[in-house]
């Protein structure tokens, strides 16, 4: 079985890892890792693939940045050369991201079987790009692959055949739990003891100067509490510096964006984490580590019903109350979902092997 993945943008790798090598696993499999270029992102470099244990990508389509139509439009243009090319049995995508609703079209289109890893995630916000990526890809996409039980409530009620839904559980789980040992902290001058995490790039809370201003007066009055350690994402950067946010904060450390594995170090020892990042509510349940979202919705809910999250949107009276809680030990203690065991990926490989049948002169041919 002739699998190709598609990823475009550096929080797909750590998607996709964990299952190409459960798929690298079984002689069953060949394998195609396409990136589709939708993000640059210097940092994947040869370190990077060797912490993940996987390639360097197969093909790499160079997409670049764009608006949303012009970058899905340049992702199926050159995608469709690709599968011509390659001649998968099966599509793999990841996530929500512009690269996926595009490969998804392009396959779909094409006849060839779409698997989509971490389906059935739905915030209810459709002024958010990635949750119209959501939908169009599930409603395409012959399996699913889903992360928590929620998920599959989401894709019954949008009317999807159960045959086709399997929740396997969380390959961003896989990845965090088979790397967290090997995480180190990185070095941030003055830091002295317990701390916070903070990590802010979305539209919603970077792009609103009275917004923006209105959170970092709040974490500079919370960093007088606990000190915070803040990687700045470029599109923060400049929002912070359009609106004169100076570092003279001697309990708020701004600190240069970081890679993947400082991430998972700086949560596992943070005493609290606030993000208006997906990724790092699921990693922040796993490690057990109290999480604020600073977010209006979440499409990872069962990381506030089962987890450590906890949703205080712009608010900054509610943050800082949820804030101060913690420092009081009165922090969300929650549990792990199941299925969130490390095994999500082996799941996908085995139901892949279960419910895919490949044309018989190409197992003829293999």
């Amino acid at each position: 079985m002739h699998v190709l993945h598609v990823v475009g943008a550096r929080p797909n790798f750590m998607k996709v890892a964990p299952v190409y090598k459960a798929l690298a696993a079984r002689p069953q499999f060949t394998q195609t890792l396409v990136h589709t270029g939708q993000h640059y992102d210097p940092s994947l470099s040869d370190i990077f693939f060797d912490q993940l244990s996987i390639p360097r990508p197969d093909v790499c389509l160079d997409v670049g940045s764009g608006s949303h139509a012009v970058q899905t439009a340049n992702v199926m243009l050159r995608f469709e050369q690709t599968m011509k090319e390659k001649n998968p049995d099966v599509v793999l995508v990841y996530g929500d991201i512009n690269s996926t609703v595009a490969a998804t079209l392009v396959a779909a289109k094409e006849g060839v079987c779409v698997c989509h890893v971490e389906a059935g995630l739905r915030s209810r916000d459709r002024s958010m790009p990635e949750e119209l990526n959501r939908l169009v890809t599930d409603q395409l996409a012959d399996l699913l692959f889903t992360p928590s039980p929620e998920a599959d409530i989401n894709l019954i009620n949008e009317g999807i055949d159960k045959s086709k839904i399997h929740y396997v559980g969380n390959v961003m789980i896989d990845t965090a739990l088979q790397l967290a040992e090997k995480a180190t902290m990185p070095k941030v001058e003055g830091l002295n003891g317990e701390f916070a995490l903070l990590t802010m790039h979305r539209p919603s809370n970077v792009d609103d100067p009275q917004v923006l201003q209105q959170l970092m007066n709040k974490i500079v009055q919370l960093s007088e509490q606990l000190e915070v350690v803040f990687p700045v994402h470029p599109r923060t950067k400049s929002r912070l510096e359009a609106i004169g946010f100076q570092d003279q904060h001697t309990g708020l450390h701004l600190i240069d964006p970081i890679g993947y594995l400082e991430c998972l170090a700086l949560q596992r020892c943070a005493k609290i984490v606030m993000t208006d990042s997906g990724g790092l509510q699921e990693e922040t349940t796993a490690f057990g580590v109290p999480c604020l979202t600073i977010r209006e919705n979440t499409e990872r809910p069962v990381t506030i019903s089962e987890g450590t999250n906890t949703l205080v949107g712009t608010d900054t009276d509610l943050l800082e109350r949820e804030f101060l809680k913690v420092l009081r030990g009165e922090g969300k203690v929650g549990r792990v979902p199941d299925k969130w065991d490390g095994k999500a990926s082996d799941r996908i490989a085995d139901t892949l092997l279960a419910e895919i049948a490949v044309p018989s002169h190409k197992r003829a041919a293999a």
